[in-house]
């Protein structure tokens, strides 16, 4: 059994984090085609502002079917979103 140390609020740090890194990513590798929060938001049917919460890790909560659909659009497994890269 995998037990995660973090809280619920760190978790959700973690995966903000990596989205934004991954759109980062996306946007040095594909600079005709840059995807902003924005734009991800109106391709998962979400407010822009919940991406955005998302990224700065103010969110407490997203669905698996959202975190999803930005992993699909940005071309990264969904587990890469919740890997600590600070240790």
């Amino acid at each position: 059994m995998l037990y995660i140390k973090e809280s619920r609020g760190d978790i959700f740090k973690i995966i903000g984090a990596n989205v934004r890194y991954y759109r980062g990513l996306y946007n040095l590798n594909h600079p005709d085609a840059r995807l902003s929060q924005a734009k991800i938001a109106r391709l998962c049917n979400v407010s822009a502002g919940l991406i955005g919460s998302l990224e700065t890790g103010k969110v407490q909560g997203i669905s698996i079917p959202v975190l999803w659909n930005i992993s699909q659009i940005l071309g990264v497994s969904i587990d890469k979103f919740f890997l600590d890269r600070t240790k």
